[in-house]
């Protein structure tokens, strides 16, 4: 308590220093977690190209080129895959597909045992 009396100023700002360490700490180890949890998921209709990209640990952008799939900034915000099956008026098994192929193409043939 003394402390407090003493530099109310300097230690609000210790305390809110301390908190914010906190806040970030623990989305870092909730990212952490979340994705080391995620890897190499199936392609699923509810999915961005974004996420199936971390997933398999590729480039986003470079997965839209080789998928064909539209970048976000053409909507504003990136598009689930049902979303571009829909806008393209096609299934969505069919830009799973599409997706799918380009990940097994971009990762490289499976190493042979």
């Amino acid at each position: 308590m003394t402390l407090w009396k003493a530099r109310p100023w300097l230690t609000s700002a210790f305390l809110l220093a301390c908190a914010l360490t906190l806040f970030f700490a623990g989305r870092f180890v909730a990212y952490s977690v979340y994705w080391a949890t995620h890897q190499e998921v199936p392609v699923e209709p509810w999915m961005t190209v974004g996420y199936v990209a971390r997933s398999w640990g590729l480039e986003p952008r470079a997965l839209d080129a080789e998928a064909g799939t539209p970048v976000p900034q053409v909507k504003g915000h990136p598009q689930t895959l049902e979303e571009i099956a829909r806008d393209r008026g096609v299934p969505v098994a069919e830009v799973i597909a599409e997706v799918e192929a380009a990940v097994s193409r971009m990762r490289g043939p499976e190493p042979q045992e």
